[in-house]
């Protein structure tokens, strides 16, 4: 019998131990081996809670993987929620162990995943009901879930490669595995001759048995006691076997070789010995080799190498700055000289400008940090030493660094601009109503200062159009903040600007920053008269777009001065531009509309997302509404009440009416919640002459706290002159109104009707009389104002309405049936007469036109 198959023990055993093949003719055949359950010598390995329950969360992690791969946001979610469920069954392993780095690592990648699927705005567009479902379910749970791991996943962001060792090595573990069990079956199947099953025999088939006993004596290796055929063809581990695959030492040295590279001490020596692994030694590079010459001209071609790879795809930044700060320090041990300092200082300095790639996105806190030291350093270096002069049109053929005077290509200036738009993204990237803004706030200071810095430093050592630029820099610092910088230091730093620049761009922001630092200070007619005279209103359209904002903030500023002033016409004339169209919050660059798609592509969105100001520079838009609406308010109501027959009296704010119809439509009126609400309500009041229930609509608690005190210092005075506006306007409202019911009115009446003076009441009477809005006279002796009653009643103005509307009925009609009949153009006699006169057309129109006058005079006559 061949060596691979034996028959089994009933049929073959003997009491003496031997073989024996017993046949017969009539016998069924029988099998030769059989393998049962408990025939099998399996061999049972016994695994521990954690092997056991960190195999489940790995078996899910790489179901989760794969999702990912093809953005199945359902099952993404489904192995999400298993993930969850594993990880708390392991909850004893994980508070004896520890929270496993796969874990975190497998937290931090699905969250990347979710935002960039969720800011992918086109990406969610394509999503079915389902996945978009799926995807806003995850994010929600996942941003809920990862309260609890917030610092291990930040310490994991900061350092990703931190802890994974012990991970590389179980999935190179995996790999060994699976590569032994691979290369068993290869390596102990003998592929010489196939195995042929046992069969029963008769006398015929004594040849082929006597050559299969033949075959088995040969083989003397074969084991004579074995019953399971599994067992004989699995590998047994032997001294040999148990050594590390090449994959495993070369994960091993690639690891070591990582942990010399971060080891501080240069030069020295380790030994890295394993299971089977080779003593391995890594010396940390140098940046001059050995017995090298450190002087001027071995740095700068050191430096030149390093920057030269800036900007090219695959270039470490983090590396860049790391080697120019080594180059640094080298050329301080050697005292190479400060010149040498501040040249290798400005590349670093620009090395950090440059660690983000994106434009868009801000740079972080610690580059942040850094940035602000090094441009201090520089600062504070030039300063030091007068002998240095630095320009961008040194060139690197010019440059001086061995011998004074120095000279080094650099611009400090460039510099400063860059670390303040830095700065202002990073307050933009913020969420303005969180502890992170107010730190980031707090560098302001700093920013103002290195600013002021640079500002002396330039004084008397750069070009004039230099100097406009730091002056304007500073400006643009403190101009929107109260009392920061004084009006003659303002008025200092914008003439120098005015005079200087050869740039209509630098002129026109500073107008603009000195208007508003004008109108912030309540001097109204400085800020006024300047912008008169600058003429920016005719010329803001042509200008770019960063300073538009700028002139739409600065109008708006001017309105809400000229409003605590009390000019409340000026405050509508200047805010009426802003509020009309209802992009208030846009043009101010306070944020962004939704709007619909095909308005607003995703690059202008960016664009546009980068104009936004920070929020400690806004202006607030509830106050500003609010301003517009009360002033239209002191216009429109009494405009209202001395036109209300008047078919065509014009509308002096579109925006407040549109804001009455939407009241007068509702069909049930509540109390006023909104601002808005108060206004509409106040103004109801004012119609009918109520002043002290529009003065309360106006000014109560609510209002006061959303609006009024945002004035802080000018509260009670802006109060008092709303207050007074309201009395006044009120009193002109009565009058128009019911001016047609009496004949005469006692001034002392008026005034205790409104609390106002005799005297101030004589005042608003004898202007509207002047005006000729009033057709009335006043009896001096008597303190009366006599009505003369030239104004049509009710009555007569409905009548004249009518009367209007019908005849211009009646004109059309007679126009349309003398177009029908032809004769529009030429009259049945003297044609050649009209054409003569004014040419046929011209002739006949004007013609028309004077008899349209008459029979509408004669109307009006029949009326009255």
């Amino acid at each position: 019998m061949s060596r691979f198959f034996k028959g089994s023990d009933s049929e073959s055993e003997s009491s003496s131990g031997e073989d024996e093949i017993v046949t017969t003719r009539s016998a069924a055949p029988t099998k030769v081996f059989q393998f049962s359950d408990d025939e099998e010598e399996t061999k049972r390995v016994v695994r521990s809670e954690k092997d056991k329950r960190y195999d489940d969360l790995k078996n899910i992690i790489k179901d989760l993987k794969n999702k990912k791969k093809i953005k199945d946001l359902s099952n993404v979610l489904t192995e999400f929620e298993s993930l969850l469920k594993a990880y708390d069954k392991a909850k004893k392993v994980v508070e004896k162990e520890g929270i496993p780095r796969f874990y975190i690592r497998t937290l931090v990648e699905l969250e990347d995943f979710v935002t960039e699927c969720w800011e992918d705005r086109e990406g969610r567009k394509k999503l079915n009901k389902s996945h978009a479902k799926s995807l806003t379910t995850l994010r929600q749970k996942l941003k809920k879930y990862a309260r609890d791991f917030e610092s291990e996943m930040e310490s994991y962001r900061k350092d990703p490669d931190e802890g994974d060792i012990e991970d590389d090595f179980d999935a190179v573990n995996d790999v060994a595995e699976s590569e032994s069990e691979d290369e068993a079956p290869s390596t102990f199947l003998k592929k010489d001759k196939p195995a042929k099953p046992a069969r029963a025999v008769d006398d015929d088939d004594e040849d082929e048995w006597s050559q299969s006993e033949s075959d088995s004596e040969e083989d003397e290796d074969a084991p004579t006691d074995y019953t399971n055929m599994a067992a004989y063809f699995l590998k047994e581990k032997t001294s040999d076997d148990k050594k590390e695959t090449k994959a495993q030492k070369k994960l091993k040295r690639q690891l070591v070789k990582k942990d010399a590279d971060k080891d501080e001490d240069e030069g020295e020596w380790e030994e890295v010995t394993g299971k089977g692994g080779v003593p391995m030694v890594v010396e940390k590079p140098k940046m001059f080799p050995k017995d090298t010459e450190v002087n001027h001209e071995a740095v700068c071609k050191k430096l030149y190498e390093i920057t030269a790879a800036r900007g090219k795809k695959g270039t470490d930044r983090q590396e860049q700055i790391e080697l120019l700060k080594e180059l640094y320090s080298i050329a301080e041990a050697n005292k190479l000289g400060y010149a040498m300092s501040v040249k290798i200082t400005f590349n670093i300095t620009a090395a950090i400008y440059d660690y983000n790639p994106n434009i868009a996105t801000c740079m972080k806190s610690d580059m942040w940090d850094i940035c602000v030291d090094g441009v201090k350093t520089l600062l504070g270096m030039l300063k030091e030493h007068s002998d240095i002069t630095v320009g961008a049109n040194i060139t690197e053929d010019t440059e001086s660094l061995e011998k004074s005077p120095f000279l080094v290509r650099g611009c400090i200036l460039t510099v400063v601009e860059r670390m303040c738009e830095e700065y202002t993204k990073m307050l933009q990237a913020c969420d303005a109503h969180s502890t992170e803004y107010v730190e980031r706030l707090r560098d302001d200071v700093k920013v103002c200062a290195i600013v002021d810095e640079l500002v002396n430093y330039l004084e008397g050592r750069a070009t004039s159009e230099e100097i406009c630029r730091a002056y304007l820099r500073k400006v643009e610092c403190c101009y929107y903040k109260t009392n920061q910088c004084t009006e003659a230091d303002m008025d200092v730093l914008c003439k120098f600007i005015y005079t200087n620049d050869s740039t209509d761009r630098l002129r026109t922001r500073a107008i603009l920053c000195q208007i508003y630092h004008h109108a912030l200070h309540d001097r109204w007619f400085q800020a006024r008269d300047l912008m008169l005279m600058s003429h920016l209103q005719d010329n803001s359209h042509h200008s770019d777009v960063p300073t538009q904002i700028l002139y739409n903030r600065t109008m708006v500023q001017l309105g809400l001065c000229s409003f605590r002033q009390g000019m409340t016409k000026d405050a509508h004339n200047a805010l009426v531009d802003i509020q009309s169209g209802g992009r208030a919050k846009e043009l101010l660059a306070q944020g962004l509309l939704l709007q619909r798609q095909h308005e607003r592509t995703p690059e202008q969105e960016k664009i546009e997302k980068r104009r936004l100001l920070p929020y400690h520079m806004h202006i607030n838009l509830e106050l500003l509404e609010c301003v517009y609406l009360v002033s239209a308010m002191l216009m429109e109501i009494p405009y209202m009440a001395a036109h209300e027959m008047d078919a065509r009296r014009r509308m002096i704010s579109k925006n407040f009416h549109h804001v009455l119809r939407m009241s007068e439509r509702q069909t049930l009126t509540g109390p006023p919640e909104s601002m808005r609400e108060h206004i509409v309500a106040a103004s109801r009041a004012m119609k009918t002459g109520d002043w002290k229930a529009c003065k309360n609509f106006i000014i109560n608690e609510k209002m006061n706290t959303k609006v009024w005190e945002l004035f802080q210092d000018d509260r009670n005075k802006v109060c008092d002159m709303i207050v007074s506006k309201i009395q006044e306007e009120s009193l002109r409202t009565y009058l128009f109104t019911y001016s047609s019911v009496y004949d005469t009115l006692s001034l002392v009446t008026l005034a205790d009707m409104f609390e106002l003076d005799v005297y101030k009441v004589h005042s608003i009477i004898s202007k509207m009389v002047i005006n000729e809005e009033l057709m009335a006279s006043l009896d001096e002796p008597t303190q009366t104002v006599i009505m003369h009653r030239t104004e049509p009643t009710r009555l007569q103005a409905l009548a004249l309405q009518l009367s209007e509307k019908v005849g211009n009925l009646v004109e059309n009609n007679e126009r349309i049936l003398e177009i029908k009949q032809g004769n529009f153009f030429f009259n049945k006699s003297g044609n050649q007469q009209n054409q003569q006169q004014g040419g046929g057309y011209q002739g006949n129109q004007q013609n028309w036109n004077k008899s349209s006058q008459n029979r509408r005079n004669q109307r009006q006559h029949r009326a009255y």
